[in-house]
Order: C-alpha cells, then structure tokens, then sequence
C-alpha cells in the first residue's frame, strides 16, 4: 500500500466534507459498527436503523464480509468504509443521518472514519469515538451534557462530552454536513443512559451478535 497516496486521498475526502449547519429535518437515523473475527478476515458489519427523536427500532441488517485492508491507525475508514456501505444499502429506507463508532473531524488529516462514509454516501454523519486520536483538550464536569472542545492547529474539530455521570467521557466530532455542536447535541438527544449513544449502542450488539451465532 502507497501510505502517501492514502493520505492525499484522505485531504481530498476532506475538502468534500460539509462541516453544515444541518440541513432538512431528521426523522430517521441508522447507527453502525463492525465486529470482527479475531485473527481472521471475517467481519460482521451491522446498520440499526431508528426513528428520530424516539429512537424506536425500525430495522436492522447485518452482513458476514471479506476484510481485504488491514488494520491501520490513522487509515480505518479505508478497511470500514465499504463494510458499511455495504450493509447500509440493504436498510429499505435511506436515514437522514448516520452515527459512527470512530472519529469525524477529529483526525490528523480531518478524514476520520464519519467524515470518510459520509462524503462517500452524501448524508450527514456524527463521529462518536471512545477513545481520543488527535488535539489539545482539558477533561469535561462531571455532569452529564458537559463538554470540553478538541483543538487541532487552533481549529476546533470536536468536543470531549460526558454522556453519564461518574463515566469516561466520548469523543464526538463531526463528519458530513453538520457542525461540530450539532454533532455534540445529537449525540446527547440520543444517549439513553449508556455511556454511547442508542443507535451505535445497538449497532455494536447487532454486529457482536452475528458474530457470536457465527462461531456456534
């Protein structure tokens, strides 16, 4: 692989990308993650896809898919990316918006992983990472909805936000076609009393459970 030509592609994808505000309303929302055999080339992409602001469950769809691109800091979305089209294309409604386990604008070169799906489907994506990746920032209150920004160069492209008291905090950023506190506000609309929000809560159960049925 020419590491290199990833990377311009990845400043490319990331001056397609919309940082918003919002446009249309949102009355669907799809969440997904991908599971993942260990030491195989197995995974086990899954798409929720839910009613907005309710949260109801409307549909789901998992797939079992060849992984032909390693596992690459800094380069996820180029082994994710076609998992998740994939199984985003077999929900039978388009969603108005996508939540994403992994960084938006919260990336070295801006292309995290929301970033990189949501120019690749052309719909507004929120990145909603456990884990920081890049950028200066100071830990949030303890209360829940407290947020403290991610800097990167002086730019502002996320927020550390505390979903639940007495909990690590999530790392949201922007992806697609929002800005930075739109993408924090979505992420609080949807949490139901678990450290990440509802749509990537279930797509992470949806994908782990195929993976186990697969195994037995």
């Amino acid at each position: 692989m020419d590491l290199e030509e990833l990377k311009r592609l990845q400043l490319k994808l990331a001056t397609r990308a919309s940082s918003g505000p919002l446009r249309g309303p949102v009355r669907l929302v799809a969440g997904v993650d991908v599971a993942y055999v260990s030491g195989k080339n197995r995974a086990f992409p899954a798409a929720v896809l839910l009613s907005w602001p309710g949260l109801e469950v409307r549909e789901e769809q998992v797939l079992e898919l060849t992984v032909s691109f390693p596992y690459l800091p800094g380069y996820l979305s180029f082994r994710e990316v076609p998992l998740l089209v994939a199984v985003l294309s077999r929900l039978s409604r388009t969603p108005d918006l996508v939540f994403v386990d992994g960084q938006g604008r919260a990336h070295p070169r801006r292309c995290g992983l929301a970033v990189h799906l949501g120019v690749e489907l052309g719909l507004p994506t929120v990145g909603c990472a456990k884990k920081p990746l890049v950028g200066d920032f100071e830990p949030p209150g303890p209360e829940v909805g407290a947020r403290s920004p991610i800097l990167l160069e002086g730019e502002v492209v996320g927020y550390v936000v505390r979903t639940r008291t007495g909990v690590k905090p999530v790392y949201v950023s922007p992806g697609h076609g929002l800005s930075a506190d739109e993408a924090v506000d979505l992420v609080l609309a949807a949490c139901r009393g678990y450290r990440l929000p509802e749509p990537v809560r279930l797509a992470h159960l949806c994908a782990t459970r195929a993976r186990k049925c697969a195994r037995e």
